[in-house]
């Protein structure tokens, strides 16, 4: 059986799709896009002559949707996608809930709804439908994406150790579609091995996010000599000095919410490092560092003096605020 989840850890079969109606619900596109493209995989394997259909709701009506989904001269296997499903015309909604409660036996409906309230009505009573399966693309929170890395590690035959998953979030980002991409490159490069931190390092580790998060980091240890060093490298190999300033924030920011008692959001990968850092900082300390970094931004926006200079300042000032 299909487990119909964001997180795919399976792809559909024929048998799952065929005469039913495949509901993709929210608001993430990447995960909603590969659901409507597994969903016509698993039809094609069935069929090669399958033909595919793709319409948007405000043009369907009782004898479009006939249309679609009749058989052709050349087969009479489909796949139809239904898009922006919020936008259905009222008229339209009885004659759609009337086909998905008895869908052509050789057809692969697939509705796809972008999220938000307009259009409930309609998801409602879909939803009480056993011929309906829903497949939710709702945006991964920070603190699940260590698990997506990980299924879609699986999803493609490997393993991916949990501190290279979160080393490669950090490095890459939070885009769904860049890390997937990002992990099929490894997988390609690496196959038959579980991808540890030298891996995705070697392909993502020169990143300037990267480098930034390393200079954040030795500042906030009160690593003055490791930290200097950083921030003349980044200047000299011409790393924008306010995007530097925005990582150092964002770091003082992490360990602020950590010390606060506030760790939900707090990548694992990060926060494996708080501890040691943490114990180094009180609530007046931390306070003392954002007003340095406020200062500085507002420094080097309004070019009231020189990158290097106001960043090692900055330097200076919050490793001398570190107990």
């Amino acid at each position: 059986m299909w487990q119909a989840d964001a997180i795919m850890t399976s792809t559909p079969s024929a048998a799952d799709v065929l005469g039913r109606v495949i509901l993709v619900t929210g608001k993430e596109e990447f995960l909603s896009e590969r659901t409507v493209r597994s969903v016509r995989a698993a039809v094609k394997k069935y069929d090669p002559e399958a033909e595919l259909a793709d319409t948007l709701a405000n043009d369907l009506t009782l004898g479009t949707l006939g249309e679609l989904s009749a058989p052709s001269l050349f087969s009479s296997v489909r796949c139809v996608v239904v898009r922006a499903l919020e936008n259905l015309p009222d008229e339209s909604v009885a004659g759609l809930v009337d086909y998905a409660t008895q869908p052509a036996e050789e057809v692969a409906l697939v509705l796809v709804h972008g999220g938000g309230p307009k259009g409930s009505g309609t998801l409602a009573k879909l939803r009480k439908l056993p011929t309906v399966t829903e497949v939710k693309s709702e945006s991964i929170k920070t603190w699940d994406l260590p698990k997506y890395v990980t299924a879609e590690a699986k999803a493609h035959g490997a393993r991916i150790e949990p501190d290279a998953a979160a080393f490669l979030i950090q490095a890459v980002g939070e885009d769904l579609r860049m890390l997937s991409s990002a992990l099929e490159q490894l997988v390609s490069d690496f196959p038959g091995t579980t991808i540890g931190e030298q891996q995705v390092a070697q392909y993502f580790g020169g990143r300037a996010e990267v480098k930034n998060f390393e200079i954040a980091d030795a500042l906030l240890a009160g690593q003055r000599l490791e930290a200097m060093e950083g921030v003349r490298w980044a200047i000299e190999s011409g790393t924008s000095a306010v995007y530097l300033l925005s990582s150092i924030a964002g770091q003082l920011r992490t360990l602020a919410n950590y010390v606060g008692g506030n760790r939900k959001s707090i990548n694992p990968y990060a926060l494996k490092k708080l501890p040691s850092v943490a114990r180094g900082w009180d609530e007046a300390g931390l306070a003392a560092a954002i007003r340095a970094v406020a200062q500085a931004d507002a420094d080097l926006k309004g070019a009231a003096s020189d990158p290097e200079y106001t960043l090692e300042r900055l330097v200076l000032t919050i490793t001398g605020l570190r107990r």
